[in-house]
Parts: C-alpha cells; structure tokens; sequence
C-alpha cells in the first residue's frame, strides 16, 4: 500500500494542479523585502492621490533614477531612459532596449485614477446659513461610503489670465477639512427603508465647507459663502468664477496605515490603480539594458471608461509608439503588432464575509501573489479583451521561471456584476496582453485594502517582464 500510495502521490505531482504557494512559501528574507518595498510605496500612495500629483511624483521619482524628457527629434541608444508627459495626467516611461521597437516594445500599463467626488462647475451656495459645495461622484463607488468621513480639496484651478493654482486642503490633520453629512439615526426611518444604492442619492453628496459669516456691519446676503471665498482667494488668488475653469475634487483626507497586528497589509485610498502602478514604474526605474524597449505607461479615466485625451482610447501612447519606431526605422504598426502588455490592474480578493459573491474555485486570494485575469468584463465576457492561451502561457512560463508568487481568478460570479480594464483598449491596438495585478479589499471604498507580499509580487512580476530574453 504504501508503494501505490506514493506512485498516487507523484502521479498527483505531475498532472494535478496545487494550491497557490502564497506567502507561507517565502522565506523571512523575501518577506522582509516585501515590507521594505512598500515602504516607498506608501509614500506614493500618500502623494498621488489624483493624476496630475501621481505625474509629478512619478516625474520625480523617474528624474532622481536618471530618466530625462523624451525629444521626438532626438536619437537614443540601448539604456537611454526617457519620460513624456501627456497633459499634466498620464506619464510614460521608457527604457530604450537593445533593439529598439524593431520586434516590438514591452509595456505595462496601470491607471492613475481613481473614484472620488468632483466639484460642478457652479460648486459654491450658502442655504440656510451654511456654505457647501454641490459636486458630482466620479467613477463606480457605493456614495454611502462618502459620508461623515473627513475629506481633503485637491486639484488645480485655471484663472483668466492663464495662471494655474494648484490647490491642496485638508491632509494635514492640523488643517481643517471637510465632510458630507448625513442624517441621524433618529430621523432616518425612510431612509434606511431604501436600498444601498438609494439610501444617499448623487445630489445627496454636498459638501460641508463653512459656517461663520464674513465679518461686516453691512447687511449682505450669502455672508457665509463670501467668507469662504475671501479665504480661498487670500490663500490662493482665486475668485467663484475661476470654478468654471478648474478641476477640484473631494477625497479621503486620512492616510495610508499598516493594517493587522501583524502589519501585513496596507489600508488607504486609490490601490485601485496605484498599487499596480507603483511597481510597474519600479520596474521601469531599475531596469537597465532590456532587449526590447520598456514603456510603462500610467493613463487617465479608466474609472469612468478610458475616453478622452489622457485615458487610454486617446492616440497618445500609439504616437509615442510611433516615434520611437521612426527612430528604429520601422512602421509604427508592425511595431505595435510585435508588442505585448501586462494590462496592470487589480481584481477582487475573496472576502470570507462576503463569500456568496465568488466563485471560491476561481477568485484570488490576499498573500497568493499576483492576479491573472484572462478576460474581465461582464455576463457573457461582454466589454472585455480575452487574452489568448498562447499568451496566457507565456505569462505563466516567466511567472514561475522567475518565483514569482501568482494565481489566476475571476472579479467575481458570471451574474453577480464586473468591470472592466484597458486591457480591450490595447488588445485592439493588436498586441497582445492580459490583466494582471494585485487582489485588493473592499476595492472602490474610502479605504481599500491589499497585502504587502502581493505588492512585492507585483514588482517583481513587471521587472521580470521588463528583463526577459527572447
């Protein structure tokens, strides 16, 4: 028996599929690597909230590693390392490889933005004594989650004269901030009658910004609101009128914070992308001489559908593309035809709380390494980009080749909802990629959650990718 029951065991070895390795495989070394890697990438975190503060952070970081603007007239040799900003609110990073684009690039493609409240264009009314901003909720949230909660103003402002005012308010908890209210418990029998998605309604979300009137004997309307533009226009030169011409959002003022008595994971606002995008330009910064050029590509309004010239249906990567092909004398399709792509995104962890919404057989797991997602979408793989078996196994050949932690998972049940990538975007672009990413928590709220080892994982996934030999 004992004879059958190892040749069982080998025959299982060979055919049958294990479970993820996950984090009890890494040796305390690696774990502490882990950590220290997220180290910077909370610091990140804490200074990238929106895209055109990820763009400076990343333009700094990519600066202080040796990275300079890219000139499209220029010529650039193997190692030459560039950066081309697109309008304040998508960077990329390219690493020039030994042959160039001429057999294609390889890119890693993550997104910078991410839900939040955004300002209307006519933000500012006073009822009843109190000063509020009106706004209008960007991307997929649960607008419950956006209450009685402090929140911080960033963005920018354009004056009349051109001038652009960078505005930041509220992070530093000796600062003030701001808040949504919502109705006590007492008078909310109607309320909590409706469902989630009803219970705080778009309009619902205002504001709190204000209550002391402006300090005058003369008997004038609206004192509270004139009060507080007085005080935005001392400190930043800016009048009501401005708003028309600004971009003002409302997020978490609180900042990013080891999580479990073990500290094993990280909470805070924007994993989702932020968390695939700082390992992806980590990657980007600390290869050195690849064989083929490395972009990484940080894009804007994935969150609500990639449009615009700074998301990912714009041109701007595919001219950028064009460029660098020019240079290597190729056509800039056939260069895009020869690249592939890691579409840097993350997926749903399985929540034990929330189990009946996963498909246990095909979710990903916190501390099981990174996420491939061969299609994401939703119903019957609608709006998604199905990434091939050929590719597929490629990704999974350099995954275990270099130990690195990984799993494959779905965002949840065939019926119970989904979502999208860029990964589409790219794919019709004919290059081949596939979503790949870190699983994250309670994605889409305030405070999202992710494991530190994943976020390592991920790092060194897309260096893996960058460094590979054909």
């Amino acid at each position: 028996m004992a004879d059958e029951k190892s040749k069982t065991t080998k025959l299982k070895e060979k055919i049958m599929m294990t479970e993820p390795k996950g984090v009890k495989s890494l040796t305390k070394k690696e774990i502490k690597k882990a950590d220290e890697f997220c180290v910077g990438y909370k610091k990140f975190l804490d200074n990238s909230p929106i895209e055109r503060e990820a763009v400076r952070y990343t333009v700094g970081l990519a600066e202080s590693a040796g990275f300079a603007k890219f000139d499209p007239e220029a010529e650039y040799r193997a190692g030459d390392k560039v950066y081309y900003v697109n309008r304040d609110k998508a960077v990329a990073l390219a690493v020039i490889g030994e042959y160039g684009v001429k057999n294609g690039a390889r890119l890693a493609i993550a997104h910078i933005d991410s839900p939040r409240i955004d300002l209307k264009p006519n933000p500012l009314y006073e009822p009843n004594n109190l000063a509020l901003f009106k706004t209008h909720y960007y991307g997929g949230l649960k607008k419950y989650q956006w209450t009685t909660i402090p929140l911080s103003l960033h963005g920018s402002v354009v004056k009349l004269d051109g001038t652009v005012v960078d505005v930041s308010w509220g992070d530093d908890e000796n600062e003030s901030c701001f808040c949504v209210t919502d109705l006590l418990p007492h008078l909310a029998q109607e309320q909590v009658k409706k469902p989630l998605a009803k219970a705080i309604s778009g309009e619902d979300l205002n504001v709190l910004i204000g209550s002391r009137p402006y300090d005058t004997k003369d008997e004038e309307k609206d004192l509270v609101k004139l009060n507080v533009m007085s005080i935005l226009n001392k400190k930043y030169g800016i009048c009501e009128g401005d708003f028309l011409s600004a971009e003002l959002c409302l997020i978490p003022s609180f900042k990013s914070r080891d999580i479990g008595f073990d500290s094993s994971m990280i909470g805070g606002y924007g994993h989702d992308d932020k968390v695939c995008a700082y390992p992806a330009v980590m990657a980007a910064l600390d290869v050195q001489i690849p064989e083929k050029t490395c972009i990484t590509y940080l894009t804007d309004k994935e969150e609500t559908g990639s449009d615009g010239n700074t998301g990912m249906q714009s041109d701007f990567l595919r001219y950028f593309i064009y460029d660098l092909a020019k240079q290597d004398g190729v056509e800039g399709y056939r260069a895009l035809s020869n690249s592939t792509c890691l579409s840097a995104d993350v997926s749903a962890a399985f929540d034990p709380t929330y189990a009946s919404a996963y498909e246990a057989n095909n979710s990903s797991y916190i501390n099981n390494g990174v996420i491939i997602s061969k299609y994401t979408g939703h119903g019957g793989k609608y709006d998604t980009s199905d990434a091939s078996a050929e590719y597929m196994g490629k990704i999974r050949a350099l995954l275990e080749k270099n130990d690195v932690l990984w799993q494959v998972g779905e965002l949840g049940k065939v019926d119970g909802g989904g979502g999208g990538t860029i990964a589409k975007y790219v794919a019709n672009m004919n290059v081949d990629v596939v979503d790949l990413g870190v699983p994250v928590l309670s994605m889409h709220a305030p405070f999202e959650i992710v494991s530190k080892t994943d976020v390592y994982m991920a790092y060194r996934a897309f260096f893996a990718f960058f460094d590979e030999k054909d």
